[in-house]
C-alpha cells in the first residue's frame, strides 16, 4: 500500500458540523410530531441539555440543582410543548414539585436524546457555548424536584464511529 493510501488530508468541508445538524434535524422533527401529534405508542423521549447554554430558561432551583446538565423525559406530564419556526429552539411546560414551569432549551443545547421505546439515541457535541456568569443567565421563577435518571436508553449513536482517523 502506498503512503499516500494512509494519510487521510483533512477536510477542508465542514462534514462533522453538517452531520450534527442533520441529526439534530431528527430531533427536530420527534419533537415537532410530538407537539402537533401527541406521543404514539409507548413512545417517550430522554432529552440532556446544558443548562448553562445561551438561551436556556428554566427555573433558578434547577440550574442551582444542575448546574451544567439536565435530563428531562415527555413522556405522561408535560405540556405545550412546541418548536420555533427555524427549529433552533423548543419550550415544553413540566411540573417541580407541583409547581408548573415553562423550560426553553436551544437545540444546539441538546446533549444526547432517546427515545427508549425503540431503543433509539443519539449523543451531540454541544459547541459555541460561552461561560456566562450568574447574573446573564436567564432566571425564571419556579419550583424544582430532581428528574429521575433515565433508564437505559438502548443503543446511542456516537459521531466518533463515523468520523476518519488519520493513521500516525
Amino acid at each position: 500500500m502506498a503512503e499516500d493510501d494512509q494519510h487521510i488530508p483533512e477536510s477542508l468541508l465542514p462534514y462533522d458540523d453538517w452531520t450534527q445538524l442533520a441529526l439534530r434535524h431528527v430531533v427536530v422533527s420527534a419533537l415537532r410530531h410530538v407537539a402537533q401529534a401527541g406521543l404514539p405508542g409507548g413512545h417517550h423521549f430522554y432529552v440532556t441539555f446544558k443548562t448553562g447554554y445561551p438561551g436556556v430558561v428554566i427555573p433558578d432551583r434547577l440550574r442551582a440543582q444542575y448546574p451544567d446538565e439536565m435530563t428531562i423525559i415527555l413522556q405522561h406530564q408535560f405540556h405545550s410543548l412546541s418548536v420555533t419556526e427555524d427549529g433552533e429552539v423548543f419550550s415544553v411546560g413540566l411540573s417541580f414539585s407541583g409547581v408548573p414551569s415553562i423550560l426553553t432549551i436551544p437545540v444546539r443545547a441538546i446533549s444526547s436524546f432517546a427515545d427508549p421505546e425503540v431503543r433509539f439515541g443519539l449523543q451531540f457535541e454541544v459547541l459555541d457555548m460561552p461561560e456566562l456568569t450568574p447574573s446573564e443567565m436567564p432566571a425564571p421563577e419556579g419550583d424544582d424536584v430532581p428528574e429521575p435518571a433515565p433508564e437505559s436508553a438502548g443503543d446511542v449513536v456516537s459521531l466518533d464511529a463515523f468520523r476518519r482517523r488519520q493513521k500516525d
